[in-house]
């Protein structure tokens, strides 16, 4: 039987709340598919940091680089200043850890309501393929001259070709194996942002031509994209974008999926360990009460599993939780879905 090494890092909130649904479902899964999940549990996060004032130990990301993957909680703690444990933990890991790209599934599961009006889950299903490693969010840049008239502030938007093109290559890959429209559109501003994006738009058009003939491409400006994916979600199939501009249109398709309590993220390196979570933030309001959401943990275990080779697991996991979606809940807010916490969780393992 295949054992997978798993580090668990439930973080601050509500984090250990969906994380422990998350394992629930996770370990359901395993017995039925013959392969062994071993989690190890870190407790990285705001609670530490108050304790000890140190946000990671100093041989953090050595010790996680020993496991398979990461499934992370959340991160956030309303007694640390916004940003600490944010970058501290969660950018630092990814950067450490080179996971280079952020996937993020913007899919409508049945029974789930979507703000935008006559679509349906046949119309809202695809994919979004962030680069996650470079950028404004490399944090090169400074300021001067603080406090004064003359304030200065710059932070430069940075990408190598060595960047842009392993994430095409992942991003036209992932168009492959989805084989759905077989179609990849770069989401950049060429118009504006002309060194950047000459340099994304040249080497996706190289690439694509290359060894991609199969894919068809299209391209967005990012403004555009975001009024298409209000009006007319079912255009796309896989799109590939920046840093900054993924941080900010999967957050929109993440509400037209039915809000941050469903929608799975996850930060991966294809060569190294890749780390799985919720979109939605720590909720500290709902701590303690066994009332939030924790399917987008679990489909965040889901998407893990499916990295890891484990598809037919994944694919049973998803299977389960648009039954529940579609049968069972009552709405996908914290206190709405007729269920508390643990109750969802064990409907979704009892499913497997």
């Amino acid at each position: 039987m295949k054992t997978y090494n798993i580090a668990s890092i439930p973080g601050d909130g509500t984090g250990p709340e969906v994380v422990r649904e998350a394992i629930k479902v996770l370990n359901a899964a395993a017995s039925k598919f013959k392969f062994k999940l071993d989690f190890h549990e870190f407790d990285f996060g705001g609670e530490r940091y108050l304790r000890t004032g140190e946000v990671l130990p100093k041989n953090a990301t050595e010790e996680l680089k020993k496991f398979d993957s990461i499934l992370l909680g959340a991160i956030g703690h309303p007694d640390v200043k916004p940003g600490i444990l944010e970058k501290g933990i969660l950018l630092k890991l990814r950067f450490d850890l080179d996971q280079y790209i952020n996937l993020r599934p913007i899919k409508l599961y049945p029974g789930v309501e979507t703000p935008l009006k006559d679509k349906g889950p046949e119309h809202i299903d695809y994919v979004v393929v962030r680069e996650n490693s470079g950028d404004v969010y490399t944090g090169v840049g400074g300021a001067t001259q603080i406090g004064t008239p003359n304030e200065v502030a710059v932070q430069n938007m940075i990408y190598t070709r060595f960047q842009i093109d392993r994430c095409l290559r992942y991003a036209f890959e992932y168009a492959r194996k989805r084989n759905k429209k077989k179609t990849l559109a770069l989401c950049g501003k060429t118009n504006v942002l002309t060194y950047v994006f000459d340099l994304w738009e040249r080497a996706f058009h190289e690439m694509g031509d290359a060894e991609y003939p199969d894919i068809k491409r299209e391209y967005y400006h990012v403004d555009a994209t975001c009024m298409w994916m209000v009006k007319n979600p079912e255009w796309f199939d896989v799109i590939v974008t920046t840093n900054m501009f993924g941080d900010i249109i999967t957050d929109l398709g993440a509400i037209t999926q039915g809000g941050m309590g469903i929608a799975a993220g996850g930060n991966i390196n294809p060569e190294g360990v890749s780390m799985f979570e919720p979109i939605g933030g720590s909720a500290p309001k709902y701590t303690g009460m066994n009332v939030i959401n924790p399917l987008a943990a679990v489909s965040s275990g889901a998407m893990m599993l499916d990295t890891l080779g484990e598809t037919a697991a994944s694919k049973a996991i998803e299977e389960a939780v648009m039954h529940v979606t579609a049968k069972k809940l009552k709405g996908m807010g914290a206190g709405k879905m007729g269920y508390s916490t643990t109750e969802v969780g064990d409907l979704v393992a009892g499913l497997l």
